[in-house]
């Protein structure tokens, strides 16, 4: 029984539905049972995974910018969640350069006011805050970072993210920690997530299939870049995990977790695309070039220590390489070519992706 039926008729809030990693909650908590309000301010990106899925028709919809607190607080107060899962962001690096205090007031100001909303919920609820493995301080070191490293980053969207951290810190100690028994909550840190359905700009795997579909190749700003890739279902397995450990039991409160996966996964951006690439029937030398200069520093590693998920949640990934490669290539190729069967596509994976957890021993998926 996936997460002991915990989320069946249970309201739950999702900030940030509209998009990538938000349409993949909304669809999996519809699965389980769950009755689902969306809240985010527009669709962010066109071709949309939350309207190429339709699920504005299957949800409680509210079109608001979080960091309009008392629209916001009102919505959050009349539904009455069981569960809030705080997905709501200002995601791309590159967009944090060009628009430096736009990334900063929804990072910050909104994760604020989605705590401030929480804090005067008068029922019982929990609530995962979802971050990013950016914000910690990468000083690229080949280890993982764990929950306890600094906070920090040398570019906006990562200090955006860690002062996200900190809000949330400083909110736990001073609100829940002792003076709110009725709001358990905790934060979520996963990166380089991939799978059907992103559509953001300056993100490499959908900035691939754009440029395939037109069959021109892609321009790679940094091949040799390696990344912890991960399928989209493995960090949200986390935060659905998380969320039913604290409404079963208060120990969890107010600690923070990584979601990553295997270290077997860590490939560098060029041997990424040589696998997706297959999936288009490119010619491996045709389905990219290299951009000789980036506008911006990125990042040659970050990688997550995942053992404090692992001993508190018994938490691991469940897909290999090669299995994450097929699930995210297929996608795409489907959605170009058979359109009208993509609900079902993404259906049959999160199906597929539940089994094979199962067969695995995941503890969530018993």
């Amino acid at each position: 029984m996936m997460f002991e039926d915990v989320y069946r008729n249970k309201k739950v809030v999702i900030t940030g539905n509209t998009g990538f990693k938000g349409s993949w909650l909304t669809l999996w908590l519809l699965q389980l049972g769950a009755e689902v309000y969306g809240i985010s301010k527009d669709t962010p990106t066109d071709p949309s995974m939350f309207k190429a899925l339709n699920l504005e028709s299957q949800i409680g919809y509210s079109q608001i910018d979080i960091r309009n607190f008392e629209t916001l607080n009102n919505k959050i107060s009349e539904i009455s969640p069981d569960f809030v899962f705080h997905l709501a962001a200002q995601a791309i690096v590159s967009e944090s350069y060009s628009n430096p205090l736009e990334t900063l007031s929804v990072n910050v100001l909104g994760t604020g006011n989605v705590l401030e909303a929480l804090r005067c919920l008068k029922n019982e609820c929990v609530a995962i805050i979802i971050t990013s493995d950016k914000c910690y301080d990468n000083v690229e070191w080949q280890w993982g970072y764990r929950e306890t490293d600094a906070m920090g980053g040398k570019d906006i969207y990562s200090g955006s993210k860690g002062a996200a951290e900190i809000v949330f810190k400083s909110y736990y100690h001073s609100f829940f920690k002792n003076n709110n028994q009725n709001i358990r909550l905790a934060t979520a840190r996963a990166g380089n997530v991939i799978g059907g359905g992103d559509w953001a700009n300056d993100r490499i795997v959908p900035d691939c299939f754009r440029s395939w579909k037109k069959n021109e190749p892609v321009y790679l700003r940094k091949p040799e870049a390696t990344r912890p890739w991960q399928f989209v279902m493995e960090p949200l397995g986390g935060y659905l995990l998380l969320a039913k450990e604290l409404y079963n039991s208060p120990t969890l409160n107010g600690e923070s977790y990584n979601f990553g996966p295997n270290s077997q996964n860590n490939q560098s951006v060029l041997e990424l695309l040589k696998g997706l690439s297959k999936y288009w029937e490119f010619e491996e030398f045709d389905a990219f070039m290299i951009k000789s200069q980036t506008p911006y520093k990125e990042a040659g590693l970050l990688k997550l220590n995942c053992d404090k998920a692992l001993l508190d949640l018994n938490w691991t990934s469940t897909l290999t390489y090669d299995e994450l490669i097929e699930f995210t290539g297929t996608w795409y190729r489907d959605f170009y070519i058979h359109p009208e069967i993509i609900l079902e596509k993404t259906a049959s994976q999160i199906k597929k992706f539940q089994e094979m957890a199962l067969i695995n021993n995941k503890k969530w998926a018993q």
